[in-house]
């Protein structure tokens, strides 16, 4: 959600933003909006005011034992003008709330411009001397599961339909192994508070984080109107939702191993086989509420955490700043990690972690009062995956296997997790 005030004041940033998300210029119709509303609520005021000065005559005649019926003829056509005027009012707010709630986040200056993730920019890889190999015959991972006996497409296809997967055995005990160990990493040396939260979410609290109105055609959305959980990362922002929270509670930091659910209408023919981009999939999601002060500093620690169990996994990955035309609807600012995985010969998203700023708090009305001032602020969100269970799964089966015997070597820092296993075989 934007400001209206700020857009107002400098009309010309804002279509400067939008332009940069090849946007036309949106201040011309906003502007007019607000100001038809403006104009109605002072009209408002001067009727109110009228019908107030009436109102008080027909007290002072009554008093004098006079015949106030003009004046109370007066206040009832006042009245209905003013019913008449309010509902003008809200549907001149309500086009208004709608054209903002439907316009992206403006991005930070340091984003850089570029079409498309062809453009994004490389910060820097793990390990720094990695370099991708030129020609890999590494199977890619349903090739791996499937030769293994222990991931089925087939079967969860019948049930299903596509974009389903049944791990068994070791794979679906790694799957496992993998989301309570990243938990483990961001709630024992991150700082993260753990949540169990619900996986069915009411439209105000999607509408909240951005997932309304505009991706409702990538959620899943129940018989009671409810919509399965698309990613932890809406009921943990939405804990501050209606709230104004005090500066001492501040950073608040929440991480949530949770199944998520998305309809994945916009990748129609893409990753169709394995297990990239699935209906239902695991995820262990960081959200962090803070201050504006300390937003970007929070943003660099969070994409350091995701980093960090990837390096704990011993994985080859990159990290990429997402350019104009690759950030999404309600980032700032948006840092890929990408992993290597060897079976593609090429660098797959594992976690996307972003600065939304105080975006999604606006759409929230998400404030914390400042020590020694006398207004609320709005928070700022940030929310980051640590990790994408499933890629982590492909790129553990990719990395570790062994051409050998088929077999997949289980990772040092999981093995703890999987009961001493030191790799998994047919």
């Amino acid at each position: 959600m934007h400001d209206i005030k700020a857009i107002r004041e400098n009309p010309d940033a804002f279509d400067a933003a939008m332009k940069r998300r090849k946007l036309a210029a949106q201040s011309p119709a906003i502007l007019k909006l607000d100001e038809q509303r403006r104009a109605v609520q002072t009209d408002l005021q001067e009727i109110q005011a009228k019908r107030n000065e009436e109102s008080q005559k027909i007290s002072e005649i009554k008093k004098s034992g006079g015949d106030a019926s003009e004046q109370m003829a007066a206040v009832a056509a006042l009245k209905d003008e003013m019913a008449a005027l309010e509902e003008r009012e809200r549907e001149l707010s309500a086009a208004l709330n709608d054209i903002l709630a439907g316009l992206p986040n403006i991005m930070d200056a340091d984003v850089p411009d570029g079409a498309d993730e062809d453009e994004n920019v490389e910060v820097r890889t793990w390990p720094k001397d990695f370099e991708p190999p030129s020609a890999d015959k590494t199977p890619e991972h349903y090739e791996i599961g499937e030769a293994l006996g222990l991931m089925d497409f087939e079967t969860a296809a019948k049930m299903s339909g596509s974009r389903f997967t049944i791990l068994s055995g070791g794979l679906a005990r790694l799957e496992r192994a993998l989301g309570m160990f990243f938990l483990d990493v961001h709630t024992q040396e991150h700082g993260y508070t753990e949540v169990s939260p619900p996986l069915m979410i009411k439209d105000k609290a999607m509408f909240g984080t951005g997932q309304l109105p505009k991706f409702a055609e990538d959620q899943f959305r129940t018989t009671r109107d409810d919509w399965l959980l698309p990613t932890s990362e809406v009921p943990l922002t939405n804990i501050v939702a209606d709230s104004i929270v005090e500066d001492d509670s501040l950073p608040r930091r929440y991480t949530a191993f949770t199944p998520c659910f998305r309809q994945e209408a916009g990748a129609a023919g893409k990753d169709t086989r394995g297990m990239i981009r699935q209906h239902q999939f695991y995820k262990v999601e960081m959200v962090s509420i803070t201050t504006p002060d300390n937003s970007e500093a929070e943003h660099e620690r969070m994409t350091t955490c995701a980093e960090t169990v990837l390096q704990k996994l011993e994985l080859p990955y990159r990290t990429v700043v997402l350019c104009s035309g690759d950030t999404g609807f309600g980032a700032r600012k948006t840092y890929d990690i990408e992993v290597w995985l060897p079976g593609q010969g090429r660098y797959r998203e594992i976690s996307s972690c972003s600065n939304c700023g105080d975006f999604q708090a606006r759409r929230m009305n998400a404030r914390y009062k400042p020590k020694g001032e006398k207004n609320n602020q709005y928070l700022h969100t940030l929310n980051g995956s640590g990790v994408a269970v499933g890629r982590a799964l492909i790129a553990v089966m990719e990395n570790y296997y062994n051409a050998e015997d088929g077999s997949i070597t289980v990772p040092d820092a999981l093995k703890p997790y999987m009961g001493g296993l030191e790799s998994i075989g047919k």
